[in-house]
């Protein structure tokens, strides 16, 4: 039988539908509030793959327009691969999950979140977040849930908004994914916030997501599926005696080693070394209490894996024990610095920065609204961004061979955390009047290469003339746990990310935290334990702006590469006269001027030129259509009709008046086409305005003057 359940969540009310929707997924649940619904299943296969030894989970978020009553843009008509967008949220939605499926399930598991309905103001994103370890709780997959998530702004006074309608307006826009005691997943975009701040939004947090939980554990005790049964990871006592035996003074010595690359190097012969060896004493023993066959494919597995287990304890022992690090520095201690701005010759302003062995270029490109990155969303059907970061992660940074390929999900989120550090400090963008675009290229990774990225934009913004509010860098920060003890370390490198416990990134300038992001591999962490990294982030994020103000303080001039914009503001009702039938008149002005034109529906008119000169042309020119004549003005126009008393003049597109014949000559003329023919050009003044708004024009008082326009 289906079964329902209610939760307020600040001003609205979740609910959740079991045992409804897609019954044959291992797990699956409807999660509403509003008009919003998301479908949310969970299924894993029956056996794992053969040799895996690695946890199989797929996390798909996917964003259906028909939710929206909407038909998809060009002409296929359907949903196509996942947006930038979607691939986002479900990294977010893959990082909360992951430290919760027991060690050794090995399973291929996919978590399918879609939105099938969706109504502005109720975010679909905290309600995946949610559906999916409620999806997990009911079905047969093992998981050490439940988990709740929540989206969390900050009003203007100060105090927490549950699930705001537009947190991207908000001086905070927190995600955050706990369990009843443990902080599992932190996504945070700030304006300047302080760190005591940012402290009390994730307790807020945790305190409100409880109704979530407890609803979780009930439904999961009244009608969840026995769990499946696996083989627990488990490790070969004699296996693991033998590669201790063995390997041990091979793998200290490796991790004894400075340099990145000969570090790997002789970690992987270690890896090589050891495990001949012990599959070579197998071969010699004569233990008949610890006999293998050696034709077992799952043999090496077994080897590898007390291989990795030893890499973890010697890596804790170095830490918690002997209170060192693999490069010897202190544990709060970040890696030597060096930067340098206007690397690059031809690009409008670039840097680079190194951290150590992680080396970021950033360069920026200036460009003009037209350049701006145009999408279609669940929100709009045309939403545009003027701010673009795009982060490139080539093989060759870590010394591997490996031909380019499509942008990466892992690209893809690195480089939206670094913009995300920017959202609070970039100039208004309407007055600035560029559109920005970002490419940051790693060069070299041993640690964070996305706060690389962060500190190198940094610096390339002002190198290109963008005044950004304040400057930005970024630091890594990792955990080591054992014993009941916490090593919170500084700077992280590879191998601490990849052997240690969290990885924590903070953002910020001298004022505050910009952005957040925490990604843990155990079973979560207190905010105390968060309170003492922002601590140390904080302290570390100031040595590294130290320096980098040191290489550039402030912005430089817009690079003379830049395209030059000037800006008009006219009325909106006169940007049809603008554009003109068929965009006829735009077409003309661009032609004889050879600028681009960008216009806003407030009337907001941007010019991009290749120098002043061509600028003040199409100025004129604009001008020229949507100012009203007045009295006294002169204009090159157009004949469009000979009378027996005059002529009419077209002076700007749709607007002509009368040249009566007296007005022709300074003379006495008996027949107007005796001097002037249709279509011929005529300098005119004009001399009056009547109370209907016609024109009164006059040649003769034109002739050997400069027009106060130029015309088209």
């Amino acid at each position: 039988m289906p079964l329902t359940k209610e939760i307020p969540i600040g001003d609205q009310t979740y609910t959740f539908e079991f045992d409804k929707y897609a019954k044959q997924a291992g797990g699956s649940v409807m999660v509403s509030s509003g008009g919003t619904q998301v479908l949310v299943t969970a299924c894993a296969s029956y056996e794992p793959k053969p040799f895996q030894n690695f946890f199989p989970l797929g996390v798909d978020y996917s964003e259906k327009l028909y939710a929206t009553g909407r038909i998809p843009g060009g002409y296929r008509k359907r949903e196509g691969r996942p947006g930038d967008h979607e691939t986002l949220v479900a990294r977010v939605i893959d990082r909360q999950l992951r430290p919760c499926f027991p060690d050794g399930f090995l399973h291929d598991t996919v978590v399918q979140c879609t939105i099938v309905s969706y109504e502005q103001g109720h975010n679909p994103i905290p309600l995946a977040m949610v559906g999916a370890s409620a999806a997990l709780m009911v079905s047969d997959i093992p998981f050490h849930g439940p988990v709740a998530a929540l989206n969390i702004g900050m009003a203007d006074d100060g105090s927490f908004i549950i699930n705001p309608g537009q947190a991207d307006k908000s001086d905070l826009d927190l995600t955050v994914a706990a369990k009843s005691d443990a902080l599992l997943m932190v996504e945070a975009a700030a304006n300047f916030l302080s760190e005591q701040k940012m402290i009390e939004a994730l307790e807020f947090g945790m305190e409100t997501m409880k109704p979530l939980l407890e609803m979780q554990k009930e439904v999961a005790e009244a009608i969840g599926k026995p769990k499946m049964t696996f083989e627990a990871k488990q490790i070969d006592d004699h296996l693991m005696t033998l590669v201790k035996e063995h390997g041990k003074a091979e793998f200290e010595q490796a991790f004894a080693t400075k340099e990145k690359q000969q570090r790997v190097r002789k970690l992987s012969i270690a890896k090589a070394s050891v495990t001949e060896k012990v599959i070579s004493a197998l071969e010699s023993s004569s233990d008949s209490a610890h006999s293998y066959d050696l034709s077992d494919p799952k043999l090496p597995v077994g080897v590898a894996s007390c291989i990795e287990e030893l890499k973890h304890e010697l890596l804790r022992d170095l830490m918690l024990v002997q209170k060192k690090r693999i490069d010897e520095r202190s544990m709060d201690e970040v890696r030597p610095l060096s930067s340098e701005v206007g690397v690059l010759k031809r690009t409008h302003g670039s840097s680079l920065f190194t951290r150590g062995e992680t080396q970021a270029l950033a360069s920026v490109t200036l460009g003009a609204m037209g350049d701006r990155q145009r999408f279609e969303s669940l929100h709009n059907k045309d939403d545009d961004d003027t701010f673009m970061l795009h982060y490139n992660f080539p093989s060759y940074c870590v010394g591997e061979a490996g031909m380019p390929r499509s942008t990466s999900r892992r690209e893809i989120g690195h480089g939206a955390l670094a913009k995300k550090a920017f959202l609070h400090a970039m100039p208004d963008m309407e007055d600035f009047g560029y559109v920005i675009r970002v490419v940051s290229e790693i060069l070299e990774s041993n640690g964070s290469s996305s706060m690389a990225t962060v500190c190198a934009t940094t610096m390339a913004f002002l190198n290109a003339g963008v005044s950004i509010k304040e400057s930005i860098a970024g630091i890594a920060m990792g955990l080591i746990q054992g014993d009941g003890e916490n090593v919170i370390l500084t700077d992280i490198l590879g191998d601490e990310d990849h052997l240690g416990d969290m990885d924590f990134k903070v953002c910020g300038g001298k004022s505050g935290i910009t952005a957040l992001q925490m990604d843990i591999k155990v079973q979560g962490i207190t905010s105390e334990v968060i309170a003492v990294a922002l601590d140390k982030a904080h302290k570390a994020r100031l040595n590294i702006l130290d320096h980098m103000n040191q290489t550039i303080s402030g912005p430089d001039k817009i690079s003379q590469l830049a395209p030059q914009i000037f800006k008009l503001k006219i009325s909106p009702d006169k940007v049809r006269d603008i554009i003109g039938p068929g965009g006829k008149t735009i077409k003309k002005i661009i032609a004889d001027t050879s600028v681009d034109i960008d216009i806003e529906d407030n009337g907001v008119v941007s010019i991009v030129a290749p120098d002043t000169t061509s600028a003040a042309a199409a100025k004129s020119m604009i001008r020229h259509i949507t100012t009203d004549p007045k009295p006294g003005e002169i204009f090159l126009g157009r004949i469009t009709k000979i009378v027996d008393f005059g002529c009419f003049v077209e002076i700007k597109p749709g607007v002509e008046g009368l040249v009566h014949i007296s007005q022709i000559e300074n003379r006495r003329i008996d027949k107007v086409s005796d001097v002037v023919s249709e279509n011929e050009e005529m300098l005119v003044k004009v001399i009056d305005i009547d109370r209907q708004g016609r024109l009164k024009l006059s040649r003769k008082e034109a002739m050997g003057q400069t027009p106060t326009y130029q015309n088209l």
